[in-house]
């Protein structure tokens, strides 16, 4: 396994689960535990569930029933179908903290490779950067190495790379509570609000790609409460900047030769407007795990065919409609979205 995100660890732990010996690889010297917040839709929830992770994520993980998006003066345009989520599948969203969701991840994987677990191995070993993953004598190799994955490369080339969309999210949490969530879409630019956990507030502004932290305050300055009093009461010294990139061209699959399977950003990174990534990161590692016990050690190339008719052109699909949603969200003349956004159900 290359990678200890999210996508990897949980693929490590279905495999494990599944009775096979994992290695996990990862270059950061620790954990990646900056605390954004994941939405985890309910068929990710299934996904954790299946690997024996529901109940982790149940125990700190917070319901997203109401949301809207708004205009910078605070009217309505709209509202998310956070609702109707819930009432087709019968739960609603979840958002838990990343740290949170990693933690339980790593404990699940540890807990499994003990003695008289079924899987085994190693374990996860950081401070480890891959450069020739053929190298490896290993059944299956998994790249979970996220959007710079050097197993996509040498998988596929550098054709399929990521490309910069023209914006930049900043993120942080505000310590305080609002009872107004969702995203407000201004001129090229919109915030959101998320809950995260009791008395916190996630947050995340997306804003043209050279705006500097210093600028930030400013652009939103004119905008409806709470998003002035966001920004003001949180120290920029812990803003992260993330850069909105996508993968471009979209992969032709998501395995190669027989033995490697790509999940999570490594085989379809996407920008975060569908709020969509770590959930399409676990229900990859779940079909994989599910498909690789299936087929035994002996099938790992049919394993590998089924995952890919399985998930390719879905989690695809999700992927080009985050960018055509980021494109929508950030139009630079939006009279014209606001009209369509005014004939949805406010």
């Amino acid at each position: 396994m290359v990678g200890a995100g999210v996508g990897g660890l949980a693929a490590a732990v279905g495999l494990r689960r599944a009775g096979w010996h994992v290695t996990v690889l990862d270059r950061r010297p620790e954990p990646e535990r900056y605390g954004t917040a994941f939405g985890i839709h309910p068929t990710a929830q299934s996904a954790l569930d299946r690997l024996g992770l529901g109940d982790a994520l149940r125990e700190r993980a917070v319901p997203y029933r109401s949301a809207r998006i708004r205009r910078p003066d605070g009217s309505v345009l709209a509202a998310l179908p956070l609702e109707r989520i819930e009432r087709r599948a019968g739960r609603p969203e979840l958002l838990i903290s990343r740290p949170y969701l990693i933690d339980a991840l790593v404990a699940a994987f540890d807990r499994l490779g003990r003695p008289g677990g079924p899987g085994g191995g190693p374990g996860i070993a950081f401070g480890q950067r891959v450069t020739d993953p053929g190298a490896f004598d290993a059944d299956l190799v998994v790249g979970a190495d996220g959007i710079n994955s050097t197993v996509r490369t040498t998988c596929f080339g550098p054709s399929h790379a990521p490309r910069h969309v023209g914006t930049v999210a900043w993120i942080g949490i505000a310590d305080f509570e609002t009872e107004l969530h969702g995203e407000t879409w201004g001129d090229g630019r919109f915030f959101g609000m998320t809950p995260v956990e009791p008395g916190r507030t996630n947050w995340y502004a997306t804003v043209p790609e050279a705006t500097t932290a210093d600028e930030l305050r400013g652009f939103f300055g004119g905008w409806h409460d709470p998003i002035p009093r966001i920004l003001a009461e949180t120290d920029p010294a812990g803003w992260i900047r993330y850069e909105m990139r996508h993968l471009h061209p979209a992969l032709p699959a998501f395995v190669h030769g027989g033995r490697v399977a790509l999940v999570g950003d490594a085989a379809h990174a996407m920008t975060p407007n569908l709020g969509q990534g770590a959930c399409t990161a676990l229900l990859d590692a779940e079909a994989l795990a599910r498909a690789v016990a299936a087929h035994g050690r002996t099938g790992i190339p049919a394993a590998l065919r089924a995952y890919d008719a399985e998930r390719r052109r879905t989690a695809q699909r999700v992927a080009f409609g985050s960018r055509t949603l980021h494109r929508f969200a950030t139009a630079r003349r939006p009279a014209l979205r606001d009209a369509v956004l005014g004939l949805l159900p406010g």
